[in-house]
């Protein structure tokens, strides 16, 4: 993410209530050129009266303490669109709870020869497009603290994701920008809802190589040239 508030908002003025927009631009996002969903970071939700800050990582309502808080949500970064309505983790929130990530890009790995070669993938069409995700608010009934988090959904990959994302062959749901207010409008019934999630067109999608420098947590990936394009040969040769 490299956008502040304000441009996010502006991006989104069309989807949200002007209130709700002008209560965004208050305040000013911080700067993400990679960033890890295991450190639960707090990222911009779009929901259907505001954005608002979400920690990545979705923590279930009925979760009993802080302890279980914390293991559950390394588990629930993403949410499987086939079954979401069916994971305990899930089902409550697919229904009304459905919120938008604005994103510039986002990475994704392709294995050869069991070396991990890391690729940035972007829109040909938006600075900013949008991951369908599904929100939720827990709390600790140890300290009442209110922890707010999401989960982006995924789906099967398009061919040009399954080229790159070659073991698993998932990626992000991507919501076309004329479906975003839909895709938030909590009083969608799940056959309309389940319109929503399928694999976006790759005649949108632009994917490069970037340095493997990002593949390991203890290195700085947090960095402008982690958006670098980065040539490999033997990834050329197929």
């Amino acid at each position: 993410m490299e956008k502040k508030l304000l441009n996010y908002a502006e991006r989104y003025k069309k989807v949200l209530p002007d209130n709700a927009v002008r209560q965004a631009i208050q305040d000013e996002l911080d700067t993400y050129y990679f960033v890890s969903g295991f450190i639960h970071p707090q990222l911009p939700i779009v929901k259907h009266d505001g954005i608002f800050l979400y920690e990545w990582g979705l923590i279930p309502f009925w979760i009993k303490d802080s302890t279980a808080a914390k293991d559950i949500q390394d588990m629930t970064l993403n949410a499987a669109g086939e079954t979401v309505f069916e994971k305990p983790s899930f089902r409550n929130s697919i229904t009304t709870k459905r919120c938008l990530l604005g994103v510039n890009g986002f990475y994704e790995w392709r294995d050869l020869n069991k070396v991990k070669y890391p690729y940035f993938i972007h829109s040909k069409s938006s600075d900013i497009f949008s991951l369908g995700c599904i929100y939720e608010s827990w709390v600790d009934k140890g300290s009442g603290e209110i922890r707010n988090t999401f989960s982006i959904l995924t789906t099967p990959a398009n061919p040009l994701m399954e080229h790159i994302h070659n073991l698993k062959k998932r990626m992000p749901l991507i919501i076309s920008p004329d479906d975003e207010k839909r895709w938030i409008d909590p009083n969608l019934t799940p056959s309309q809802i389940n319109e929503f999630i399928s694999p976006y067109r790759e005649s949108d999608m632009i994917a490069y190589s970037v340095s493997q420098n990002v593949n390991n947590g203890r290195n700085n990936r947090n960095v402008p040239q982690s958006l670098e394009k980065v040539d490999y040969p033997e990834l050329s040769l197929l």
